[in-house]
């Protein structure tokens, strides 16, 4: 019934063009032109909705997502993760577009769940994508992988690939979503309370920060065999050896080709139109595509090799569970609940909806429900755990469209992009360097999020002391990954116990786990003092030193004000005898 309003429309021309004002989406902004006072018409939840536009915001909404969704499987499948076959990192490329599109759908349809009070789906545009939470877990437990055997190595240590591996990782994803479903049926006040965003803007920004360093070794060249520029034949050049344009790590044309991407969506943000600036991104990925096909650095081989289509399940993983990652991910759902939770309320006010009350709360325990549901999903559709994307409520802010036809246009353009997976062995055959620039750019988005949270929070002594506590051993783990692989040296036969310390060495090596484990237990731990549950009153400027001391400030500059009219007039004097 939803799906099919999309096609209704009381007259032709209002029902498929209307009279908005296309030019609006497409217009620069540039120095010499001039800039238009008149705002474009707000296109709420259910409001009657051109065709001709709900398409064109739909896949507006896509471009703004495309770059989020490919990288995940990009990083994971690559020589940084599981190294896996090009056939197989085409599939999952596709796949990624064509589940994100399906899961997406769930969220803006919103389900009524049979004779209860529970919902699933938000009824906003509130898309998932393929979350780049999970992609500090994987590498570290596909390391682990290496490291132990679990994953094949070649002679001189090079990592053969590992769909076991990445079977492993989808499956114990799959179980461990069973939390996120589990805590949707708690009340949002409930969960508020427990994972406030003290303990998820450091997380969030402790997630942005990891990432960021497969973001600038890409830049350079690439994360895998050739970094450090090794002496192992076959990998002393990146990406390797025998490829088109190979150089070695670090060279100044890897970081030319990273930095016209970065360049490039920085003027998209200043001279861009609408349309434009929503999908910076994606413009500056295309102009690093151009440059470096046009200097040599693409391979048109995996492009002619792919199939025309593509579909889910046309390649298949050994599934089982990693026992050592389900402590790690089980944080990683907690992120993506409270993400969400963020997400879906943001959603809320840019739609120009009601963010409390009891619609609201059920749109969010419906939105986290989904997003659970959506997990598990993800995993038995061969992809990694998504998550409620934030990026398009820019895209509904800008637009000022919140209606439900362009995010089911948007899920059109999903299938249609990952269908055809001549389009998503293109996307893979991109340089490093220029995924680096692109990646780069989208995991200080994350960084700065878990930023913006935290300003949220009161920096009472409390507060401060719990950020300084959980923010040292993550940082720590972040930027000196190997400090705790050293501390068990079982090597017995006995595999449950080696997986249990696989486990804990996984857990102290992420350092955004860390963050997250250490701020929940010291936030329900330690109680507010007497002079922290006094802060609102000091920030309304009540009872503070300032105010204090306000009177001895003003006798105290009284003073200074007599002192330098009576010098002034000393000098006057002077000057007068003078003459």
């Amino acid at each position: 019934m939803m799906i099919g309003s999309i096609l209704i429309f009381p007259l032709p021309r209002d029902g498929l063009i209307g009279n908005y004002d296309y030019a609006f989406l497409f217009k620069p902004n540039l120095p010499f032109m001039r800039k238009t006072r008149r705002a474009a018409p707000f296109f709420g939840l259910n409001d009657h909705m051109p065709l001709l536009l709900a398409l064109l915001l739909g896949f507006q909404h896509a471009l703004s997502m495309l770059a989020g969704i490919i990288t995940p499987p990009l990083i994971l499948a690559g020589q940084g993760g599981v190294n896996l076959a090009p056939e197989d990192a085409r599939y999952l490329v596709s796949t990624s577009l064509i589940v994100c599109g399906i899961l997406s759908s769930i969220q803006i349809t919103r389900f009524h769940i049979y004779k209860s009070p529970y919902y699933l789906g938000t009824g906003l545009i509130s898309v998932v994508g393929t979350s780049f939470t999970v992609i500090p877990v994987a590498t570290g437990a596909f390391a682990q992988m290496y490291a132990t055997g679990y994953c094949p190595l070649a002679p001189d240590g090079t990592k053969l690939p590992c769909p076991k591996g990445y079977g492993a990782l989808i499956a114990t994803g799959t179980l461990c979503s069973l939390l996120e479903i589990g805590l949707s049926f708690t009340k949002p006040t409930l969960l508020k309370r427990v994972f406030p965003p003290l303990v998820t803007g450091p997380t969030v920004a402790l997630i942005g920060i990891h990432l960021i360093e497969s973001g600038f070794r890409n830049w350079a060249g690439g994360s895998g065999s050739c970094f450090n520029r090794p002496d192992t034949p076959g990998f002393t050049l990146c990406p390797s050896d025998s490829a088109p344009h190979a150089l070695p790590w670090g060279s100044a044309e890897f970081i030319g080709l990273g930095f016209s991407v970065f360049v490039t969506i920085i003027i998209c943000e200043r001279f861009g139109s609408p349309i434009m600036k929503s999908c910076a991104v994606v413009l500056g990925l295309l102009v690093g595509c151009i440059i470096a096909g046009a200097t040599g650095y693409f391979s048109s081989a995996g492009i002619n090799a792919a199939p025309a289509a593509s579909f889910i399940w046309t390649r298949t993983f050994p599934l089982s569970i990693y026992g050592p990652i389900v402590l790690p991910l089980l944080a990683v759902y907690i992120v993506l609940m409270m993400e969400a939770i963020g997400d879906i309320t943001a959603t809320c006010d840019v739609s120009r909806l009601e963010v409390e009350g009891r619609l609201f709360d059920s749109r969010i325990q419906g939105g986290v429900l989904a997003d659970g549901v959506n997990g598990l999903l993800s995993g038995l559709l061969t992809i990694t755990p998504v998550s409620t994307f934030a990026q398009n409520n820019g895209v509904i802010a800008l637009t000022r469209c919140a209606n439900r036809k362009a995010g089911y246009a948007c899920c059109f353009f999903l299938l249609v992009m990952g269908i055809f997976s001549k389009f998503a062995a293109a996307l893979v055959a991109i340089p490093s360097a220029v995924l680096g620039g692109m990646t780069t750019f989208l995991f200080a988005a994350v960084a700065v999020s878990g930023v913006r949270i935290i300003s949220t929070v009161p920096f009472t002594r409390r507060n401060r002391f719990i950020l300084t506590a959980a923010l040292a051993l993550g940082f720590g783990a972040t930027l000196v990954p190997n400090w705790f692989q050293y501390v068990f040296t079982y090597n017995g036969d006995n595999t449950a116990k080696r997986g249990f310390f696989n486990a804990i060495v996984l857990v102290c090596e992420t350092g955004f786990a860390l963050t997250a484990f250490t701020a929940i237990f010291l936030n329900l731990v330690l109680q507010e003092e007497v002079e922290d549950e006094m802060v609102d009153e000091v920030m309304d400027g009540k009872n503070t030193v300032n105010r204090a001391d306000e009177e001895v400030d003003r006798e105290e500059w009284a003073r200074i004000e007599r002192g330098h009219h009576r010098g002034r007039g000393d000098v006057e004097t002077a000057d007068e005898k003078k003459i």
